[in-house]
């Protein structure tokens, strides 16, 4: 499996990045991890942005979705697709309330009502209760703690597991999801302290933490809020944790 970083950013685009999204490809299937602001951009340099099969959107956060409404705007108008995306529809794995939600986002006002149906070139299913497949990727949702509904992702194949923990606080439901996993894909939004908001994010120690409990084979730090040192979040990290630990960059690649 390869793993690439197409945004890492957490809550707004830094300076040098856009916010969570990532590819993630084996064999000749592509599928997406969230699109947030500016991953649509990125995801060009390394293919057609037709390519991926499925995409799965961990929670309806702009940080997380926002590209949706320029990700329509390509199926619908491209001049050239390499398909029909009429025919050939995306499947969007998302909160129930997506549809209607993302396409508020596409068409903000009365006027474009008409065009608020993306189920002409989309088809949404809800965020599975139980492992699907897209080609040979199995995929497994597991809820997380956060301030609105919130699902991390389990993704195996090639006998590899990534684990993305999506916007978490800690919570029970992340061992299952990191256990034994070769790469966890964790945020890490910002330096631990007690003043931070309770159940809303991971720490670097939380992730380190987690990753430790869970023998993680690798654990990449994500979503950094771009006024949080990063340094000081890699090394409090790297203090609470053996698991080999990186931060993350914009269109870095890992193979998993």
């Amino acid at each position: 499996m390869k793993l690439t970083i197409l945004g890492c950013s957490g809550s707004i685009p830094g300076p040098g990045s856009p916010t969570s999204g990532y590819l993630v490809e084996s064999g000749e299937t592509r599928i997406l991890l969230d699109l947030g602001n500016g991953t649509l951009g990125t995801l060009q340099r390394f293919g057609d942005p037709f390519g991926p099969e499925a995409l799965l959107l961990s929670h309806l956060h702009p940080d997380h979705c926002a590209d949706f409404g320029a990700l329509t705007v390509l199926r619908r108008y491209h001049p050239s697709p390499p398909y029909d995306p009429t025919a050939r529809k995306l499947t969007v794995f998302a909160p129930e309330e997506a549809p209607e939600r993302l396409a508020a986002l596409y068409a903000p006002n009365e006027g474009e009502r008409a065009s608020a149906d993306l189920s002409d070139v989309f088809e949404f299913a809800p965020v599975p209760e139980t492992p699907v497949r897209v080609g040979p990727f199995e995929i497994r949702a597991f809820p997380v703690h956060h301030v609105c509904p919130s699902w991390g992702f389990r993704i195996a194949a090639e006998g590899r597991v990534l684990a993305y923990t999506a916007d978490t606080g800690p919570c029970d439901g992340l061992a299952e999801l990191a256990h034994e996993a070769d790469v966890l894909l964790a945020e890490a939004s910002w330096p631990d302290s007690p003043d931070r908001p309770d159940g809303l994010h991971l720490s670097g120690k939380q992730a380190a933490e987690l990753a430790e409990r869970s023998s993680a084979g690798r654990l990449l730090l994500t979503h950094l809020q771009p006024w949080c040192d990063e340094t000081a979040i890699l090394a409090e990290a790297r203090e609470h944790t053996s698991v080999p630990t990186e931060l993350v960059s914009t269109a870095a690649e890992y193979r998993v």
